[in-house]
């Protein structure tokens, strides 16, 4: 206003020293002082430079020619000047290839050279006129010199930055801008004032100036268009370039070229097509490669001083005659000072930079921040102001509006920095951490566990990202808090510490409510991870706890735990609301204070609209630094405990490339050993001693030894895994591996047998048959293109070794090492592979072979034979030689030489390993489209990868198939019709697209309570009642009249003030505790209904949905029900509220707002509705695209040594960065989606500012002060809570999808009930067991074929019955049918005459005993997993152990019958849980036992010691049992003879042999006919 501009005295900002006397002439002396300098401008003028009567106090303002001459003219080129150098700088370092002249750039460049020419017209028509003796001020000479240099300056920077492939040049758009806006001044001037004779007299000039002023605003609309692309810049062969690169500055600083995405999304749901490619920026490729490059030059920096401060130390060793002691003490602590490389500083070298740009605007946006207030005291003096010109107030709504325009622009610049820079860490980090993982030796790794790692490149990398929102406030908060203290010192004086005391006193109690949470918070995850992974192993097991009953044992222990965490989330709830409450009331108690301080100081201080509001406006500018201040220090701690695990992990040791020497060797040869020593540590004792060993090329060599004597070691030694300490080694040529547990990447079969390697069809196809492959891809549900789970897990372990066999076989390498890739099959799958693949016939004939084996049938086909006892050789060459030296070998031999003849007979098994239908494959995998990162992975201690250790002394054959699912579904169907080639093995989940249904949020108020969310929202209106009520009092109060130069009852005015506010404060905090113990309420009933369905589900679901999208349920939909969804709707209701309040008081205070009230809503509605669904669905997007991430670097990491031995690193490490920036692709623009939304919302923000005010000034003579201060300070806050009610909305729409999900699982249908009252069975029912089936027919699901067709039997009570039958023939069906676990289609079972339809299923499988095929045990104690509802007593207990020979071991154990069993009982051995399975089946002794025998055979000795058992203790009880091999039931009373779902034979063992049927034919293959 009456500044005049840098150069120009000009009296200070009127309304300062007296309230509103603007018109008032300026005393003598000031003018003294004002105008001395004014002489010399007017010389250089020729006239007056300043007159405030001309400019200010007028109804029609007008500017001194002089000072529009100077100030005016000088802006737009001191502008451009000063930004010359930088922006020079910026364009050396920034090329893209030049822009072809095109049509736009002649017209600019024509236009400023005309424009030229009009400023130089000027200057020579001074020069004639100085020629004619009429000669002008010099200002007529020097003004037109500069404007003519300064448009010649932008009209080459036109060409250059054409040349520079500059498309669109934000610095030229404002200059021309600039020039435009100080051109309007005379313009205006030239239209309004002159007389037909100065037209005369100036008619050149006249005439210049509006050729001039028609120039800059055609070159003003001309430089908003953009150029073309630039000509020879790197070719974007992308398909969907990010139209950010491209567009025009004016689009880039109001994220224009975000639009065309909203537009996408609001129209139909984005998909990953629609995803925009990355920036070359942001591409992991350019970031790793950027960072890698720092923190090398780091650590090469670090590894030079250490090596000189080591030079200086030795050579002060051999000088230390006169020298010091101390001295050499400082060394040594410099040596130990500078020893750790900085990741910190390669951050900071890598990004830095970029973020600097980004704190410069948050700069420029604080100091914004301050003019708004200030001009609020002006408009209050104005309004106060009678006399004023109308004008004034019009310019002062406009200054505000184009103030909060301006903020808001460079506000979200700000954070598109800030974020991006985020992103980039994020990037950058990830992808340096898995680089490393695949570097680093085996005892780093072992010191992390894969969770570990796979955290730090999950949790810790987001916390750098999370941070880089706020570092700006580090320095912005202080820079604010001190500014605003200042001006509000200026407006009230010392009263103001008073209320910042109160400020400072809130911040301890805000962060001692924080450290309270966050330790609630770790408490609250700890019972969290408890629940999930019980949970976890209840999905698992589900379908033993249905077939024992223990369904409600284990329901109380889940819900015992939710109840703990209930528990915790209250109190956190409490406390919660307490830290809202003090957020809520804190700027209120802050103003009162101050107020009330500031009257009750001085009677004669006066408390007006001007210095009440001016004030709040302050006081609500300091409330977000000083709430923001204290968490970025307590982000900032915990993101540098994160750089430290980052920095420790970067740090770890890496393999030496060079341990293992590839290029010389002796000839002939194609590996070599020579006195080497090898440990997995440089710390650990070596396992591998002296050892020498030549290998030919093109022999077969087999290690053997006893489990743990290194065998596996010396495999990984040749390899280069181990650390060597002494020696050489040498291998010559490629090499395949093939490790002893198989590892498997989440990808199609037939890319795990490729890997990577060209296809070659007939190759592939000849690999597959000698792996004996062909027969399961037959059973695969989509062939070899069906996609393996995570770690294989839909395979079975023998078919899992044959694969990573087939991907050694198919990369045709010259060295093959195999570590014991024959113990996880059967014995004649072993044989095949060994003939067809491995020996001397094999496809690997005349390759270098070395085969780590048990397998003793084998040994006498090898070239050579090495034995390794302790890590050692003991002794080598081949069978015939060591059979004579009768040594450890010949011992070995005798040995294991008993196991394989046992073997030998079985080696007839049916093939039932090989047989896995798509309804295993199907139950099995790991759904983790939406898991959270993989976290839990606790995995198998690494040392497993050493050797497999089974808890007794052998190895068991068959020890992968622990792993396979019970059996039981196996002759569900026969193999499925073979989809489409490409059947994935998880149908996607539905991915809820489009608006969330009203529905939903009905019912999760139906789960609060209706009455509880109508007196939460009845409470708010109050909490907002109150706040307006205390503003208005307060608005009514500064128009109070002064008499005596005081105010009257000033205790009343305080009084009522306080109530009001307190009031306001109460109410939020009965809301903010009403909410969470809504929200508790509603998670309680939520989770308890979703668990008692999941129990009550029947088997089929289990069988067709994954465990992993149950599990889901179960954590993240809980998690975000538990915690995200309340303090969502808090926050909502908080800020629609708050708008809705702020649109009532101006409309109260300014009717005429009503009018715009209409067009706004329209405008922010449309953005709020094509924000929210592109956004949520981006969001989407990237928590989909995240997992893969996460899972394919543990999967890398578990796999790192076959990756490595296959030089494979680079091609993964590609994968992983495709990966990042897959999901950086969905994150990118869901960062922009805020930023577009952000600019458009506070655009609407800054449009009520502007009509508050413009009302505000025209209404101005019927309003006082108090409501125009009113009003408008609270549109200077409606910004803020229109943009985040938008964020909230779309945030609650995100996640209310969770109730609706969890509502979908907790309406699956249900089993039968468990107790039927009134129809239970006799306590002693089954006392006699007979068994009836009654023309009984069974599927597994509708649309499915008949499993067993109208069964007819009759069992009689302690009958011993054996069924048999090829698979699929219905065996385990018959079992399932007794325990209801797959319900009748038609006829009836009948137990001792008791139809089992009709009575409760607990009250059956109650009185039924089943020993499953896969023992299924769960974590906890023994005494649990044998007895969870505690009805037996210990002596009972400890029968049942001896009988089933458990009672040695579990004596021999300190906790006895506590001892902790692990997840799924992995620290039993196979044999003993099968053990404890029976344990449990003598405990219960009902009197029919059910006997499912395990596939594979587990160790021989379980199986007989079971057999033999079952013939003791259940002698009277009627025993089913399905056998896989014949021989344990030759001696039952009768086998019945199952053949595709119906009854083939029933007759005793005997007669059938006699009668040649199927079952003669059976027992003939097995030898015992």
């Amino acid at each position: 206003m009456g500044r005049a501009g840098p150069a120009a005295p000009a009296p200070g900002p009127p309304g300062r020293e007296g309230t509103g006397s603007y018109p008032r002439p300026v005393p003598g002396e000031l003018r003294q002082q004002l105008f001395a300098p004014a002489t010399a401008m007017e010389a250089f003028c020729g006239s007056r430079f300043w007159d405030s009567n001309l400019t200010i106090h007028t109804d029609y303002p007008d500017l001194t020619p002089c000072f529009q001459n100077t100030i005016l003219a000088w802006i737009p080129s001191i502008y451009l000047w000063s930004a010359l150098p930088f922006y020079l700088f910026y364009l050396k370092r920034n090329k893209r290839g030049y822009i072809v002249l095109s049509v736009l750039s002649r017209f600019k460049t024509l236009f400023g050279v005309l424009l030229w020419c009009v400023s130089w017209a000027d200057l020579f028509y001074s020069f004639h006129e100085a020629l004619q003796n009429r000669t002008p001020p010099p200002v007529y000479f020097v003004t037109p010199l500069v404007v003519g240099i300064t448009v010649l300056l932008a009209t080459l920077l036109i060409q250059y930055e054409r040349l520079r492939g500059v498309q669109s040049s934000g610095v030229l758009i404002i200059f021309w801008f600039l020039s435009v806006l100080c051109a309007m001044g005379p313009f205006w001037s030239k239209i309004m004032t002159t007389t037909p004779q100065d037209h005369v007299n100036q008619r050149f000039r006249f005439t210049t100036f509006y050729v001039y002023f028609a120039l800059i605003i055609i070159e003003l609309i001309l430089s908003c268009f953009k150029e073309k692309p630039p000509f020879f810049s790197p070719v974007n062969v992308d398909a969907n370039p990010c139209p950010e690169l491209n567009s025009g500055f004016l689009s880039r600083l109001t994220f224009w070229w975000f639009t065309s995405m909203a537009i996408h999304g609001y129209k139909r749901p984005l998909e990953d097509k629609d995803l925009w490619s990355l920036n070359e920026d942001d591409t992991s490729k350019t970031i790793v490669q950027q960072l890698s490059k720092e923190w090398d030059r780091e650590k090469a920096e670090c590894k030079q001083k250490e090596d000189v401060s080591y030079m200086k130390e030795s050579n002060h060793a051999l000088n230390h005659v006169g020298g010091s002691p101390e001295e050499a003490e400082v060394l040594i602590r410099d040596k130990k000072h500078n020893r750790k490389p900085s990741f910190l500083k390669a951050l900071l070298r890598t990004f830095g930079p970029y973020f600097l740009i980004g704190s410069f605007f948050k700069l420029i946006q604080d100091l914004l921040s301050f003019i708004n207030p200030h001009l609020l005291s002006i408009l209050i003096g104005f309004i106060k102001n009678k006399d004023a010109p109308a004008w004034w107030g019009f310019l002062i709504a406009a200054l505000m509006f184009i103030c909060a325009v301006l903020q808001t622009l460079i506000l979200h610049q700000h954070f598109q920095y800030c974020y991006v820079t985020g992103m980039r860490l994020r990037t950058g980090i990830t992808g340096v951490i898995y680089r490393k993982s695949l570097a680093i030796t085996n005892s780093a790794k072992r010191s992390s566990t894969v969770g570990e790692i796979v955290n730090l490149m999950s949790v810790d990398a987001q916390r750098f990202m999370d941070l880089m929102t706020f570092l700006n406030m580090l320095w912005s908060a202080p820079l604010q808090i001190f500014l605003a203290l200042y001006f509000l010192w200026q407006t009230l004086g010392p009263p103001v510490l008073a209320g910042v005391a109160v400020m400072v006193l809130l911040i301890p109690f805000n962060s001692a409510i924080a450290i309270k949470t966050r330790a609630f918070q770790v408490e609250q995850m700890q019972y969290k991870d408890s629940r999930i992974k019980l949970m976890n192993e209840i999905l698992g097991g589900i379908k033993v706890l249905k077939l024992y009953a223990w369904e409600p044992s284990f329901s109380e222990k889940v819900l015992e735990i939710r109840k703990n965490e209930l528990r915790v989330l209250k109190k956190s709830a409490y406390l919660n609301s307490l830290s809202t409450f003090a957020w809520i009331s804190a700027p209120f108690l802050v103003a009162l204070t101050t107020f009330a301080v500031y009257v009750s100081v001085n009677e004669k201080n006066i408390l007006d609209a001007e210095k009440a509001f001016v004030s709040l406006s302050y006081f609500n500018i300091l409330r977000f630094p000083l709430n923001m201040f204290p968490q970025v220090i307590s982000n900032i701690a915990q993101t540098s405990v994160s750089l430290k695990r980052i920095q420790q992990f970067l740090s770890h040791d890496e393999l030496d490339p060079n341990c293992v020497e590839t290029k010389v060797i002796a000839p002939g040869n194609a590996i070599s050993v020579r006195n080497a020593t090898f440990s997995w540590g440089k710390e650990l004792k070596p396992t591998l001693k002296d050892i020498n060993m030549l290998v030919p090329s093109g022999s077969l060599v087999a290690i053997v030894g006893h489990v743990g004597c290194g065998k596996s070691s010396l495999v990984s030694a040749l390899l280069g895994e181990m650390e060597k300490l002494e020696g050489e080694v040498a291998v010559k040529g490629s090499v395949a591996y093939v490790p002893q547990q198989a590892w498997i990447q989440n990808a199609t079969l037939k890319d795990n047998i490729l890997f990577g390697q060209a296809p070659n069809e007939e190759k592939y196809q000849n690999t597959l048959e000698a792996c004996a492959l062909k027969t399961d891809l037959e059973v695969l549900p989509g062939g070899d293109q069906t996609e393996i789970g995570e770690k294989g897990i839909n395979l079975s372990g023998g078919q899992r070794q044959r694969v990573s066999l087939a991907r050694a076989v198919y990369s045709s390498s010259d060295i093959f090492l195999l570590d014991d890739p024959l113990s996880a099959v059967d014995s004649h799958v072993a044989k095949h592979i060994f003939d067809k693949v491995i020996g001397p016939d094999g496809v690997l004939k005349g390759k270098t072979r070395i085969l780590v084996t048990h397998g003793i049938s084998f040994l006498p086909q090898v070239d050579h034979i090495i034995v390794l006892v302790d890590g050692k050789i003991s002794e080598m060459g081949s069978y015939q030689e060591l059979l004579k030296q009768n040594k450890a070998f010949a011992e070995f031999l005798r040995n294991y030489a008993l196991d394989e003849d046992i073997e030998e007979d079985e080696s007839i098994m049916l093939e039932e390993e090989e047989v896995l239908l798509a309804e295993d494959t199907l139950s099995i995998h790991t759904d983790l489209a939406n898991n959270e990162p993989v976290t839990n992975e606790v995995h198998k201690q690494f040392l497993r990868q050493l050797s497999i250790v089974s808890s007794e002394g052998g190895e068991c054959p068959n020890k992968m198939s622990t792993k396979r699912r019970v059996c039981e579904k196996k002759p569900a169907e026969p193999p499925l019709p073979r989809k489409n080639a490409n059947e994935k093995l998880i149908q996607a989940e539905t991915i809820e697209t489009g608006t969330v249904k009203l529905m939903v949020f009905w019912q999760y108020m139906k789960a609060v309570s209706p009455v509880i969310s109508l007196v939460i929202c009845f409470l708010y209106c109050c909490q907002n009642a109150a706040a307006i009520g205390a503003n208005v009092w307060l608005s009514d109060w500064t128009n109070e009249p002064v008499v005596n130069g005081t105010q009257r009852n000033k205790a009343m005015r305080i009084g009522v003030y306080a109530a009001l506010g307190l009031l306001q404060g109460l109410i939020v905090l009965i809301c903010s505790f009403t909410l969470a113990m809504g929200g508790i309420n509603a998670a309680r009933t939520l989770h308890a209904a979703l668990l008692e369905n999941k129990f009550h589900t029947p088997q089929s679901f289990y069988d067709t949905t994954p465990t992993g999208r149950i599990i889901n349920r179960f954590s993240k939909d809980i998690h975000i029900i538990d915690e995200v969804i309340p303090p969502t709707i808090l926050m909502f209701l908080g800020t629609f509220f708050t708008s809705l309040s702020t649109m009532i008081v101006i409309i109260a205070s300014t009717p005429l707002f009503a009018v715009v009230i209409v067009p706004l809503a329209i405008l922010y509605f449309f953005v709020q509705r094509f924000y929210v669904t592109t956004s949520r669905q981006l969001k989407r997007l990237e928590s989909v695209s995240r997992s893969p991430i996460y899972s394919h670097f543990s999967e890398t990491v578990s796999g790192a040594s076959v990756i490595r031995a296959y030089k494979r690193v680079q091609a993964f490490v590609d994968i992983s960065d495709l990966k990042v920036d897959e999901n950086q692709k969905s994150y990118y623009p869901s960062i922009v989606s805020n930023r577009w939304l952000g600019i458009r919302v506070e655009f609407v923000g800054s449009c009520v500012v502007l009509f508050a005010a413009l009302f505000a000034v025209l209404g101005r003579n019927s309003l006082n002060a108090g409501l125009v201060g009113l009003s408008v300070s609270y549109a200077l806050q409606v910004t803020l809570s229109l943009n985040w009610m938008v964020q909230m909305t779309s945030e609650l729409e995100t996640n209310i999808v969770a109730v609706e999900r969890i509502k979908e699982y907790s309406e699956t249908e249900t089993e039968a009930p468990w107790i039927i009252e009134g129809k239970r069975p006799p306590e002693d029912w089954p006392s006699k067991g007979e068994l009836e089936f009654v023309n009984y027919s069974v599927r597994y699901r509708k649309g499915l074929d008949l499993v067993l067709k109208g069964l007819n039997l009759q069992v009689h009570g302690g009958e011993k019955i054996g069924i048999v039958g090829r698979t699929g023939a219905g065996k385990s069906s018959m079992t399932l049918c007794l325990f209801r676990i797959l319900e009748a289609v038609k006829g009836e079972i009948k137990i001792d005459g008791v139809k089992i339809s009709e009575i409760g299923l607990h009250d059956l499988r109650s009185r039924l005993t089943i020993i499953p095929q896969d023992p299924v045990l769960f974590s906890g104690t023994l005494r649990m997993n044998l007895d969870p509802f505690n009805k037996y007593s210990d002596e009972e207990i400890w029968k049942a152990l001896e009988l089933s020979h458990l009672k040695r071991f579990v004596s021999s154990q300190p906790s006895m019958l506590d001892y902790e069993c692990s997840e799924g009982g992995e620290n039993l051995s196979v044999g003993q849980r099968q053990l404890v399975c029976l344990a449990r089946a003598l405990l219960r002794k009902t009197r029919i036992l059910i006997l499912d025998e395990a596939t594979a055979a587990i160790d021989l000795e379980t199986d007989d010691l079971i057999q033999m058992t079952i013939r003791t203790q259940f002698v009277d009880c009627t025993v089913l049992t399905i056998a896989h091999r014949l021989n344990t039931i030759m001696d039952y009373t009768r086998v019945l003879v199952l053949d595709n779902g119906t009854i083939a034979e029933f007759d005793t063992p005997a007669n059938l042999i006699a009668a040649k049927g199927i079952f003669y034919s059976m027992a003939k293959d097995a030898g015992l006919a």
